[in-house]
């Protein structure tokens, strides 16, 4: 008879700051040899399989990934017992449909593994020339004392069954042992959902953990139903498990008072006012962010075993973690801190901080980044393009998560059949940057991750929780197809149409198809993306006539700011004053200027054709509307008194005109991405900016899928769609899923107009 070890695979040893080795016991060992070479058919064996077999299939089926047939049997089987039941109700799962069954009820050429549970008695012998394991644990039954003994039994065998069960089937990045987990990638991929999945996860296990969100447009608070706020707050539910959230205002406002607290009394208020108005821009809040994160990584609480951290979408996140190279350079022989008073001029005092927390994201013993994608080829090839990012960075310690794996049941649902194609071929060939990564995969789930039940259940693949009632009331749901919304916006001969929303939802998809559509109207278009990733040359795949394509490249705008400033203000300076400014030209913030300069640009052309601008991630976004209005702010000043402002027009009074400006807004049919269209939206009108629509892209219930789980999902995406309907958008446009991804000027074309590509019915 095989044993376990010859399943193959070699152990880590992987060490955590309280446990050492975490791998020690012969269990452990052969937990980890079983994650490399996962069984088709695991069968768990005692003598009644009335308790521990029972409970160990139940948690076996909720671990193991689709594909692993499990079953439980004994030599003596009686029935179930009811604490076995209980016990495991408590946790979420359900075995009272479970029997006690015979061993030789088990075809033994079906079986490739055997664990055996008995302790006291004999095991049951199983004639199959399966490997076999023996984890013998007591039997719960037998446990002495009155009901409540005897539970605490069951209890304490159920808990250890988890804990060994979860070591062979949990994803990896639930096992990694570092203090830092990194959860990144593109937005709208579920690095939210995993990051608060793991915090769970590792706080059941007796852990504590930290959660961090570093995005400005964080749902954590939402998914995990506690208020967020810049200071670790206890998650309900979840012994040991706090959250905190970066809050960009509040960093910022403490940033300024550090700062302005190195004048010292001599300076005068009219000093003081002139500093605070110079860290008023969006690069102090993006600094003061920073800051906190920093602080996070070099000073952690050292009663937190892990800080977990929620990061912003992928530019936005490789943007913060550059900083600490990024700083540590600009302050580099520089005794005298910055030579000017704007953003960067407490950062001499946080210099150490800043390289701890360096050294800290580079050390694979304490750091691990997880780079999530959904199994698709844009996601994955940002995850690919973000792990080289992060190696040129010096983080090399990564692994990938790809979320949302889908096997279709009923192949006579051709969305459902497309569906699984589609994720198939996109994960069939890895990048070379991610192929060499360990690998997990997290199922598509039935039921959005929105509480603690639910994001326990994400990593448990055979639990199912049923939808949430829906306490909305039907609306009338008027929603039309995307040509709808091109013949508003081709009603005028020119005009800015905004494309915003959280990552990942298609917003580049969507700006495209508008523009291509604008474009064959006859009308000129300027189609431009302020988003780091810059999709929109993919997307488009070639020339379209009257169609005029760019990206604003941060690089490229800050060295040409940089030379222009240079040629300018730098022109009279002598050696040493040009060097000087050129080192104050080195700070980050000047990034935030020269793209505030370039995208001012781009919406002045707004007054003689169409300007169809896809913004990047909300985070972002509401990071340049901020820019916007502090030029706004700093323009009316510098008029003086006695000036005309009607004289003037900034970008931001262009962005409120709806005759001139049309805010677009794009969400899936799904909780979070709805909840941060809304809270955008709200966003923009205090900045009385008024959203003209919403396109609700890729509905699965507009392309007509009917197949069990995705049909279960349908479910929530209506509700959705009544919530949209109930008030949220004045005008809605719906784009149904589509197999192939809309990619050149004709399925753009077809797209905008509603109609197939011959692959399918809507849109990617």
């Amino acid at each position: 008879m095989a044993t376990v070890s010859e399943l193959g695979s070699s152990i880590r040893c992987r060490t955590t700051p309280a446990r050492g080795c975490a791998v020690s016991e012969p269990w452990e060992v052969d937990a980890e040899r079983l994650r490399a070479r996962p069984p088709r058919h695991i069968l768990f064996l005692c003598v009644a399989n009335s308790a521990r077999s029972q409970m160990a299939e139940g948690l076996a089926r909720a671990l193991a990934p689709a594909g692993v047939k499990v079953s439980s049997a004994g030599s003596a089987p009686s029935k179930v017992n009811p604490l076995a039941v209980e016990v495991l109700a408590e946790i979420g799962l359900d075995i009272s449909k479970h029997r006690s069954k015979s061993v030789s009820e088990i075809p033994p050429a079906d079986v490739d593994l055997v664990v055996t549970l008995c302790a006291e008695e004999e095991c049951p012998l199983f004639l199959g020339k399966a490997p076999r394991l023996h984890w013998g644990l007591p039997d719960p039954a037998a446990a002495q004392g009155d009901e409540s003994a005897r539970r605490k039994s069951f209890r304490s065998v159920r808990d250890e069954l988890s804990r060994r069960l979860g070591r062979v089937f949990s994803p990896g990045f639930l096992l990694e042992t570092t203090r830092y987990l990194f959860f990144t990638g593109k937005g709208g991929v579920g690095k939210t959902s995993l990051s608060a999945a793991t915090a769970i996860g590792l706080a059941d296990r007796g852990e504590r953990v930290l959660l961090v969100s570093t995005d400005a447009a964080s749902n954590l608070d939402e998914i995990l139903g506690v208020e967020l706020r810049n200071q670790p707050v206890p998650v309900p539910g979840v012994a040991g498990l706090s959250v905190l959230n970066v809050d960009p205002d509040a960093a910022a406002e403490a940033y300024r008072l550090r700062v302005l607290a190195q004048l010292g009394d001599q300076a005068t208020d009219d000093e003081r006012s002139t500093v605070r108005e110079q860290l008023s821009g969006a690069c102090t809040t993006e600094l003061a962010a920073f800051d906190e994160f920093a602080a996070l990584l070099a000073d952690a609480p050292a009663e937190y075993g892990h800080v977990i951290f929620d990061t912003a979408p992928t530019g936005h996140t490789l943007r913060l973690l550059s900083l600490p190279k990024a700083w540590t350079g600009f302050l580099e022989g520089n005794d005298r801190g910055a030579s000017c008073l704007g953003p960067h001029s407490g950062l001499k005092l946080q210099e150490a901080r800043f390289a701890r927390a360096l050294a800290a994201l580079a050390d694979p013993t304490r750091t691990t980044v997880v780079l999530v994608a959904t199994p698709d080829a844009r996601a994955i090839g940002e995850a690919a393009r973000t792990a080289r990012e992060f190696v040129a960075l010096g983080i090399g310690h990564q692994r990938l998560a790809i979320n949302g794996v889908f096997h279709a049941s009923d192949d006579t649902d051709g969305v459902a059949t497309a569906l699984a194609a589609q994720q198939g071929a996109a994960t069939a060939q890895l990048p070379a940057a991610l192929d060499a990564l360990p690998r997990d995969e997290v199922a598509l789930r039935p039921f959005d991750t929105v509480g603690v039940p639910a994001l326990r259940a994400l990593l448990r693949t055979g639990v199912a929780l049923p939808p949430s009632p829906s306490a909305i009331e039907p609306a009338p749901l008027r929603m039309d197809p995307l040509s709808a919304l091109v013949e508003q916006l081709a009603g005028q001969p020119q005009g800015l149409v905004m494309v915003m929303g959280k990552g990942g939802v298609g917003k580049t998809t969507i700006a495209a198809a508008l523009a291509v559509a604008l474009a064959e109207r006859g009308l000129e278009v300027h189609l431009s993306t302020t988003d780091p990733a810059a999709h929109l040359v993919d997307t488009l795949s070639g020339d379209v006539p009257r169609l005029e394509v760019s990206r604003i490249d941060p690089a490229v705008e800050t060295r040409a700011y940089v030379e222009k400033i240079m040629a300018t203000k730098g022109r009279e300076l002598d050696a040493q004053g040009q060097a000087l400014l050129r080192e104050d030209l080195r700070s980050p913030c000047t990034e935030e200027v020269a793209v505030f300069h370039a995208v001012s640009r781009v919406i002045s052309e707004s007054r003689r054709r169409f300007v169809v601008l896809d913004t990047a991630p909300t985070g972002h976004s509401l990071l340049l509307m901020d820019a916007t209005g502090a030029y706004h702010r700093q323009a009316l000043r510098d008029l003086g008194p006695g000036l005309n402002p009607t004289r003037l027009t900034t970008p931001l009074m262009r962005l409120q005109d709806p005759a001139l400006t049309h805010v677009v807004i794009v969400t899936l049919p799904e909780t979070t991405p709805v909840s941060q269209a809304a809270a955008l939206q709200e966003d923009l009108r205090r900045a009385k900016v008024e959203p003209f629509a919403w396109v609700v892209n890729r509905s699965l219930s507009a392309a007509g899928a009917h197949e069990p789980l995705l049909a279960a999902k349908l479910e929530g995406e209506r509700r959705q769609l009544r919530r949209i309907a109930n008030g949220l958008a004045k005008r809605v446009f719906v784009v149904p899923w589509r197999p192939a991804p809309p990619v050149g000027a004709r399925a753009l074309a077809a797209l905008a107009a509603g109609a197939s590509d011959g692959t399918g019915p809507a849109a990617r």
